[in-house]
């Protein structure tokens, strides 16, 4: 493309004009896929700018799939804007019909949930219901979930799921731009949420009690609006912050003024001891809290709890569409918290999770491969080549997610991530299966210490 000749048609020399000016020329098909564009140097110089307006410009497009920088070519045209997709998350395995195992997305076990019948029914007799009045938490949810919270919180309400919950508080949270440490490996979908949002992602390295002080110490001094991180049950590496670790970060974050968030993605299905900052920084401290997994996914419901402003600005936000929770919903919730006979069925399915990630976790280190973490219904496990190892096992019927999804920049060791909720309760069968996921990681050889 002729330098010149977009110049001309630029009004708007601010990097929104720039972008809009491009954008039109794209949508209108004057310029087409594959055209090369010119440089940031070229195209500042002619419009008499400096070089980084034309590259925020550059960025902006690249964001919604317009353009694509490529080492040899420059930066390419590839068409109109697209519909943002959560890459990673969509990614994380399309293999076909043919595949007999799916160890890929971390769902529970139907078996293992509560039947919703009669808490519908209930939820379904309250008082209030079809009223346009927007209730941020019913008064019976509230009352189910306040008495297990960790802190004290300040402001309350209920939205439609976790992730949905983690990305209103980071949309609120932070202006694009803006810096969001999060604990790495995180959530895929985590990931496409922030590159959704538009900020920068501080990544925190975790060991097997969380994210380690010296990194979030490193991470802190970019000055993040909000830290992200899960204190039990993490995933994909299933590890819990200790009561110890939780000091440690906690003396880290306490000059600073960033946001924490704190993602308890099972809830009620962790083995672990729920450790919240909240007690220390009620004012700064939101937790989130799933029941998806453990009361069932159609209820779609997760609680925030915490710092008021910070709720607040989720609430305002969320006012721009649904607006509130169905209270049916919200009350077969409740029901369901306060019924005798469904907490023993959520002790048992904890029972039974974690036995089934442990007799994975035992009979791979039985063969070499040793996966580390306690908690939560995945298993992180180390291989020697990633794409080798996901060829390997999709050639014997199984498929897994790759590790490379959970990680901002590539990972010097390569991991595969494993769902175990669902997992076979047959010795004879996980044996076998424990042989050709050892197999897969190994690829023959022993894994380094490293991994």
């Amino acid at each position: 493309m002729d330098t010149a000749w977009l110049a001309q048609r630029i009004a708007d020399p601010s990097a929104r004009g720039i972008a809009a000016a491009l954008t039109d020329l794209i949508r209108e098909g004057t310029v087409t896929a594959q055209t090369r564009l010119p440089t940031v140097r070229g195209l500042a110089r002619e419009l008499g700018v400096s070089s980084g307006t034309v590259a925020d410009a550059w960025a902006e497009l690249r964001k919604h799939g317009m353009i694509r920088t490529e080492r040899r070519r420059g930066t390419v045209v590839l068409g109109p804007p697209e519909v943002p997709r959560p890459i990673r998350y969509e990614r994380l395995g399309h293999w076909g019909d043919r595949l007999a195992i799916d160890l890929t997305i971390a769902s529970p076990d139907t078996a293992l949930l509560p039947p919703l019948e009669a808490a519908l029914a209930a939820a379904a007799r309250a008082d209030g219901l079809n009223d346009y009045a927007r209730a941020t938490i019913t008064p019976r949810l509230r009352a189910a979930v306040e008495p297990d919270w960790p802190f004290h919180a300040e402001g309350w309400l209920a939205v439609g799921g976790g992730y949905e919950a983690v990305q209103l508080l980071c949309q609120t949270a932070a202006l694009p731009g803006d810096r969001i440490a999060i604990e790495e490996p995180t959530g895929a979908r985590l990931l496409d949420i922030l590159e959704r949002v538009g900020v920068q992602i501080v990544p925190v390295a975790c060991d097997e009690h969380g994210p380690i002080p010296g990194a979030l110490e490193k991470a802190l001094r970019a000055r993040p609006v909000a830290f992200v991180y899960q204190p039990r049950g993490q995933s994909p590496c299933g590890h819990a912050v200790t009561p110890a670790r939780s000091a440690e970060l906690a003396e880290l974050l306490e000059p600073a003024k960033t946001l924490i968030v704190e993602d308890d993605g099972i809830g009620e299905l962790s083995v672990s001891p729920m450790v919240s900052m909240g007690a220390r920084f009620p004012g700064r401290t939101v937790l989130v809290r799933s029941y998806s997994k453990s009361h069932g996914p159609d209820l779609r419901i997760a609680v925030i709890g915490g710092a008021a402003d910070a709720v607040e600005r989720v609430r305002v936000l969320r006012s721009f569409g649904t607006g509130w929770t169905s209270r049916i919903l919200q009350d077969t919730l409740a029901h369901l918290l306060g019924d005798a006979g469904v907490r023993e069925r959520v002790a048992h399915a904890r029972e039974v999770y974690a036995r089934r990630r442990a007799r994975l976790a035992a009979e791979l280190a039985a063969r070499g491969v040793r996966t580390g973490g306690g908690d939560g219904l995945v298993l992180w496990v180390p291989v020697h080549d990633e794409p080798a190892a996901l060829v390997t096992l999709a050639a014997h019927g199984i498929s897994v997610a790759p590790g490379s999804r959970y990680v901002v920049e590539p990972a010097a060791a390569h991991h595969l991530r494993l769902a175990t909720a669902r997992l076979t309760d047959d010795p004879d069968e996980l044996s076998a299966l424990a042989d050709v996921i050892a197999l897969a990681a190994t690829g023959g050889r022993r894994l380094s210490a490293a991994t």
